[in-house]
């Protein structure tokens, strides 16, 4: 044989080497492509090896990953009360002020001006039936700040309501509330303080604290302003839950007091905050 053709032999098979090696490489890599894009199972050769298998793209999607995030909280369960808190803990002088019976686009506007130059923050017990016409004041008050709780809907005597009539109260309240606020209430005021144990337990199921109050302002008798504002700065304590009106009659009265008793509990060294929840 002569050196030339020779010489063509060796390259022709180098060329056929090299073009097999590349059918194989090709082969490879169109199955990892198949398995990772999911197109369909693999029908090209698997790269050499004794433990190459063909596999079905499916073996290689993607599965949801549970263990990385943050592990759930139990539910927290509302404690279920015999009597509602009169005042409320904290440090130093600290008390609450709330107010009954509103909205009330006469009164309650007012209230929140003022409690909003003081930068001060307060409870709202709302009845339903007054929703309707104050979802504004309801979404005013979320947007600043206070605590909007559940006084029932119709303002009832519930020691003289069955059990679903006291349930209906409550649920059609919470129902508004949360239709207004975007949120559920937190808390709830039994009208006229009368609490029995199915306000308790029907409470607690809808995930509500009770809470009282220590110091009556009684502006609902309209005692003058005066009267109101002098019996809030003479009862200031620390715990105290002070409890006045911005529905349910003229309420004129109440709102001038505020104006009045507030900067002086400030200026003596109180606190006016919202209370914390406590959970079973």
């Amino acid at each position: 044989m002569k050196k030339d053709q020779l010489l063509t032999r060796l390259l022709t098979r180098r060329r056929a080497l090299i073009a097999g090696a590349g059918a194989v490489g090709a082969a490879a890599t169109a199955g990892v492509i198949t398995t990772v894009t999911g197109d369909g199972p693999v029908t090209s050769a698997p790269a050499a090896g004794p433990q190459a298998r063909s596999v079905k793209s499916s073996a290689y999607r993607l599965q949801p990953v549970t263990g990385y995030g943050p592990p759930r909280a139990a539910p927290r369960r509302t404690l279920v009360r015999r009597e509602a808190p009169l005042k409320v803990s904290g440090r130093g002088r600290t008390m609450v002020l709330t107010f009954d019976d509103g909205p009330d686009p006469r009164f309650t506007p007012d209230i929140l001006d003022t409690l909003a130059e003081y930068d001060v923050r307060a409870m709202f017990f709302v009845c339903g039936e007054m929703v309707a016409g104050g979802r504004r004041l309801l979404a005013r008050m979320a947007e600043e700040g206070h605590v909007v709780g559940n006084h029932t809907w119709s303002h009832p005597l519930l020691t003289r309501l069955t059990r679903r009539q006291i349930r209906s109260q409550m649920e059609r309240t919470s129902d508004a509330i949360e239709d207004a606020c975007g949120e559920r209430p937190e808390w709830f005021r039994a009208p006229y303080g009368a609490w029995n144990r199915a306000a308790f337990q029907l409470g607690a199921e809808l995930g509500m604290e009770p809470l009282g109050w220590t110091l009556d302002t009684l502006d609902w008798t309209t005692p003058g302003v005066r009267s109101i504002a002098n019996r809030v700065e003479h009862g200031a304590a620390p715990g105290v839950v002070v409890l006045s009106h911005d529905a349910g009659g003229d309420r004129s009265q109440s709102v001038r007091a505020l104006r009045r008793y507030l900067p002086e509990l400030l200026d003596s060294g109180y606190h006016v905050t919202v209370p914390r929840r406590h959970y079973a």
